[in-house]
């Protein structure tokens, strides 16, 4: 098997095999040497060791075409849980998730990311969540995701515009305060782990994670591995300059896509077409479409041709399997997704070759569950996608303390 990319020691067949159940689910013992060109008697091997840890079972019996039907092997979810915590400017939701991707338990706080002590609020917020519990699986780690770029996920420095947050140490501090693995990452990053492993990323290599909302983000999975460039800024989708002189974007330059397209820059649009009053805001718009208003259904086609157009620009480019569309935005994208559909078949370079468009369901603690992948995939990970902090999961999961210095 490949050595990761930072040179980790562990044993990646066995990494390996734990890779192809969190992304299949249970599989047969013979498909796993198949898919991973193992020998049936290495994967029996791996297999008496991983079942020892109880870190697998046999959960099935797989269909035979004669004789005896052989078993299938799953992940044991109670064999460990991650932490999750997504930080969005005005609140704190933390998620607490099992190895297997099942939810246990969703807190969401107060927080106030703009203030001068954010870090050390943000630290003692998260010590309650992280004593031990003797009625839940052992905790691997934390994995946070931000509204930002995150140049390395287990340094954990973050830019982030939205938080007013420039080369916040943020990984670093919570590790000294909690003593335990910190995975740090770009909040659609997350998500996209979070579909490869347990979602509508486990079918296929190449897809896009498309999140709307408040601003609009991109994640790019290429052979089942999040490309994040070169300074881990890959997807900064919203920020793809439209106009020159357009509206005024977050980040401080102007005609950013996410300047026409977010959630304050349709409540604008809304205000000048006279959908909306001063005082209202992108519910108000929301609650029009819904109660069949023109003008509010005018704002958000208009908003889904324009977000279509961009995507197939990012389609042509890319060649993905499929799209995944995620966010707090799905909420109404009914009212995106006729306009969004037509100007993308439109826009499309391959327009027979059918690129999947998924709308996922979705629920705030998503993107805190999308977190807590960032510490689930680390026994999957044979890139170095989570550095010395996969490498200290892994030693928790296997049974050592995973000590962090």
């Amino acid at each position: 098997m490949p050595v990761g990319k930072h040179g980790t020691g562990r044993d990646l067949s066995r990494s390996a095999v734990l890779a192809l159940l969190g992304g299949r689910g249970p599989t047969s013992r013979a498909d796993i040497a198949r898919e991973l060109g193992l020998s049936p008697a290495a994967v029996s091997q791996i297999m008496r060791r991983l079942l020892e840890q109880g870190l697998v079972e046999e959960v099935a019996q797989a269909p035979s075409s004669g004789g005896r039907p052989g078993s299938l092997i799953g992940l044991v979810g109670s064999a460990g849980r991650a932490l999750g915590v997504k930080v969005a400017a005005d609140h704190l939701v933390v998620v607490n998730v099992r190895l297997d991707g099942q939810l246990l338990s969703s807190a969401t706080m107060a927080f106030d990311a703009t203030a001068p002590d954010a870090l050390p609020r943000l630290a003692a917020a998260l010590v309650p969540h992280t004593a031990p519990d003797p009625g839940l699986p052992p905790l691997l780690g934390v994995g946070v995701a931000v509204p930002g770029v995150v140049q390395r996920p287990d340094k954990g420095m973050v830019d982030a515009d939205v938080l007013q947050w420039r080369q916040l140490p943020l990984g670093r501090h919570l590790r000294g305060v909690l003593g335990l693995p910190v995975v740090v990452e770009n909040d659609v990053n997350a998500l996209a782990v979070a579909e490869v492993l347990y979602g509508h990323g486990r079918e296929v290599d190449d897809f896009l994670v498309l999140t709307i909302g408040r601003g609009i983000g991109l994640s790019i999975v290429a052979d089942r591995t999040i490309y994040r460039g070169g300074r881990g800024g890959a997807g900064e989708f919203g920020h793809v300059p439209m106009e020159d002189d357009g509206p005024p974007c977050q980040c401080g330059r102007r005609g950013c896509l996410e300047a026409s397209l977010g959630e304050p820059a349709l409540e604008r649009t809304a205000r000048e077409r006279g959908v909306l009053g001063p005082r209202q805001g992108f519910d108000a718009l929301v609650a029009a479409a819904d109660r069949g208003d023109d003008a509010a259904c005018g704002v958000l086609a208009a908003a889904g041709r324009l977000l279509g157009r961009a995507v197939a620009g990012a389609a042509n480019i890319l060649d993905p399997d499929r799209i995944v569309i995620a966010g707090e935005g799905v909420a109404h994208w009914v009212h995106w997704d006729r306009a969004f559909r037509a100007e993308f078949a439109r826009r499309q370079v391959r327009r027979g070759d059918g690129i999947a468009l998924v709308v996922d369901t979705w629920d705030d603690s998503n993107w805190a569950q999308g977190a807590a992948a960032l510490v689930l995939a680390a026994p999957f990970d044979l890139d170095g996608f989570g550095g010395d902090q996969a490498d200290l999961v892994v030693a928790r999961l296997h049974g050592g303390d995973g000590a962090v210095d």
